[in-house]
């Protein structure tokens, strides 16, 4: 059985404070990117465990730490799935701010949910993902959604995005976690996101804010060099992605879209 890891944008992503828990209170939109993703092909073999094959894209953790075995594991100690092969063919850059070992992991969860009929629900399924992380949840439902707490907590939101390209853009430095987390200034802004992302798609520019962007262009400029190329080219709105390193660019024009130098253009 395959199944397509697709990736996701955030649009606007306000850091509001940091919690008593060490983590930060977010307030994004979550956006999936269906023409990126990642191929994970998960089958039933005989004998107990997981077999892991990694193909693609070299991930920067060992096998054994790979987000689709913690998302098996999981299985396993909760409804006693075993033996398993997971193969993972990598597409989607990583360390990027596209969520695609998020991705990955909650795929999984799916996976063996189907192939071992356990027939779970929407919300359960939803409290397993996010016990992998803080992106995870998002990819059971894959549909825009308003995401505040660590991202877990989810509202469905219609977005004026029909007939927009997309075009994405990874440059090679990346940007950690833990320098995202470590520069940012939380806040509370007058006008929740909420509110501001239900505006033409042409008025968020300068409103539809990500809070990462000030101190990581500061310290990349390359990365804030390559939002201002996409503006330049005609972009309707152009963002960093959650905590960076991929800017992405909406374009009301798929020849403007293609001006990019990159491989990763499509439509929404």
């Amino acid at each position: 059985m395959k199944w397509k890891a697709n990736c996701k944008i955030n649009l606007g992503l306000d850091v509001l404070r940091r919690r008593a828990d060490g983590f930060h209170e977010l307030e994004t939109v979550m956006v999936p990117v269906m023409g990126l993703y990642d191929e994970l092909e998960v089958e039933r073999i005989v004998g107990t465990g997981a077999v892991f094959e990694n193909r693609g894209l070299a991930v920067d953790c060992p096998a054994e730490d790979n987000i689709c075995l913690k998302a098996f594991h999981l299985m396993r100690d909760r409804y006693g799935v075993d033996g398993v092969r997971i193969a993972l063919d990598k597409r989607v850059p990583f360390g990027a701010g596209l969520g695609g070992g998020s991705a990955d992991g909650t795929m999984t969860l799916l996976a063996l949910n189907e192939l071992f009929a356990l027939n779970l629900d929407e919300e359960t399924l939803i409290d397993l993902a996010a016990r992998l992380g803080s992106d995870t949840a998002f990819f059971v439902r894959n549909t825009p959604q308003l995401c505040t707490g660590r991202g877990e907590k989810m509202v469905p939101i219609e977005l004026p995005l029909a007939g927009l390209w997309i075009a994405l853009v990874k440059p090679e430095e990346g940007v950690s976690t833990r320098e995202a987390y470590g520069g940012v200034k939380p806040h509370v802004p007058a006008v929740p996101l909420r509110e501001r992302i239900l505006r033409p798609v042409e008025e968020w520019q300068g409103s539809v804010k990500n809070d990462f962007e000030p101190h990581i262009f500061e310290t990349h400029p390359t990365i804030r060099q390559a939002k201002e190329a996409l503006l330049e080219a005609g972009a309707v709105y152009a963002s960093m992605s959650g905590s960076g390193s991929t800017v992405f660019g909406l374009f009301d024009d798929e020849t403007k879209a293609r001006q990019i130098d990159t491989p990763y253009v499509y439509r929404l």
